[in-house]
């Protein structure tokens, strides 16, 4: 390095942002994240001994993935090299083997390769790396905001330790801006503000679980609040709300917020809560999610979760998917709102559900077994010589337009499929059954 490029770096380390400046560089200084990096955890232990193998941080962003890379950076005697993937290519890459490889060689030294972001590598960018993981070239940090089950090579998956980072709770974030605002060395203690304890907790609440967001946030506050009489710079309640004006939506509509914001709208229809339902719609629709993937999801909830025990659910949920197609948004989210309502409101069976793979199952078993004679077909060419359909009753000339005989396979005599609940509708419809089998039989006894 020489002066100018010391320079460089010393005028950077000052003018970056807060968050980057408030950045821990020890174990200690760490704020959250406990349940990986609290004493005696394995990740703990491994830092401290300096005996890391490659690891995955994957977590929403502002969490602190890159700030456990940095501490890492800090603890370890190994070199020590940080890319990112939204920049870097595979020359670069090749530059830190080559580099990794005489480190080794010369000095005895391994080598750190801090990948940020390592879910914009392609596969084939991802695949250059294993050979060197697998024989101990680099040790490989990676850190995602994607799930790495979704995004990061399946065999980097496998020759590494993965850590979920959580959302930081609102006391880590309350400690973060009380550090932010008041320390002079790394803070902006030296612009003399206060922050109330309203606004505190508006900012801790409203970051979402993102450390950066809450600390860019207080950054512009203190930098654009006019000074008061007493000298300070108040952060108070209408400050912190100009400053942070919206929460940012942590979903994309590829990876596992997708799956567990749907999982979390069907369950909360199947489980009769329409008021979860409707937020989790609102946050796939806020999220930009498609609308013909929710309308789907809730005709299948109408068929799965419902059944027959609201026979008009999944006429409702059909009709809004078709209405949601001609008319479009913004209003297709009312017609998406009521389909939904609907659907959790109902009464729930998943009789028919079990009936088709409790079908499905005795089929895969049992073959193609034989249809009853009497309820095969006597049309064609030479089938009623046969003896098709000879025997057959037709249920309408009898009471009820219901007469007894066999219709399932001779070998499935007396087996039950479809099992009404004792929901809604379905009530009626064992009720009907029970009755015309009753007077079926009564009539063939007199």
């Amino acid at each position: 390095m020489d002066l100018f490029d010391y320079m460089r770096q010393s005028n950077m380390e000052k003018e970056a942002p807060l968050a980057a400046r408030l950045r821990p560089t020890t174990l200690d200084e760490v704020v959250g994240q406990e349940h990986i990096i609290g004493k005696d955890t394995l990740l703990y232990r491994a830092i401290k001994a300096d005996k890391l193998s490659s690891l995955i941080f994957y977590g929403p962003p502002g969490t602190g993935k890159t700030t456990l890379a940095k501490v890492i950076a800090n603890t370890t005697s190994a070199e020590f090299t940080q890319i990112n993937a939204t920049v870097a290519g595979k020359k670069d890459m090749e530059q830190v083997v080559e580099q990794a490889k005489n480190t080794q060689g010369m000095y005895g030294k391994k080598t750190i390769l801090f990948i940020d972001e390592i879910h914009r590598f392609n596969k084939g960018q991802q695949d250059y790396l294993l050979p060197f993981v697998e024989d101990g070239t680099v040790i490989l940090i990676g850190a995602t905001t994607e799930n790495p089950y979704f995004e990061v090579n399946g065999a980097l998956i496998s020759r590494s330790i993965i850590f979920e980072l959580k959302p930081l709770s609102r006391e880590n974030i309350k400690e973060l801006l009380h550090r932010a605002v008041y320390d002079k060395e790394k803070g902006m203690g030296a612009y003399d503000a206060v922050i109330d304890e309203e606004a505190l907790n508006f900012l801790a609440e409203l970051s979402g679980g993102d450390a950066r967001h809450a600390l860019n946030a207080i950054e512009l506050g203190i930098m654009t609040t006019q000074r008061s009489d007493d000298g300070k710079i108040h952060i108070d309640l209408t400050v912190a709300q100009e400053c942070i004006q919206k929460r940012v939506m942590l979903y994309d509509k590829s990876g596992d917020k997708h799956y567990d914001t749907i999982s979390a709208f069907i369950k909360s229809m199947r489980g009769s809560d329409p008021d979860a339902a409707v937020y989790y719609l609102a946050r796939m629709l806020k999220a930009g999610e498609e609308v013909a993937f929710i309308a789907r999801r809730i005709m299948i909830c109408a068929a799965e979760d419902v059944g027959l025990a609201d026979p008009n659910a999944l006429n409702v949920a059909v009709s809004a998917a078709l209405a949601v197609e001609r008319i479009g948004m913004p209003e297709g989210q009312i017609i998406l709102s009521e389909a939904a309502a609907y659907v959790a409101t109902a009464p729930k069976s998943n009789a028919c559900c079990n009936a088709i793979f409790d079908a499905m199952n005795t089929v895969e078993e049992t073959g193609n077994l034989p249809i009853p004679s009497h309820l095969q077909d006597a049309h064609y060419k030479g089938a009623a010589k046969l003896g098709h359909g000879t025997g057959y009753k037709y249920a309408h000339v009898y009471k009820n337009h219901y007469v007894e005989q066999q219709y399932l396979p001779y070998e499935l005599t007396g087996k039950e499929f479809y099992q009404p609940s004792g929901n809604g509708y379905e009530v009626k419809i064992k009720d009907h059954m029970a009755r015309i089998k009753r007077e079926a039989k009564e009539e063939q006894e007199t």
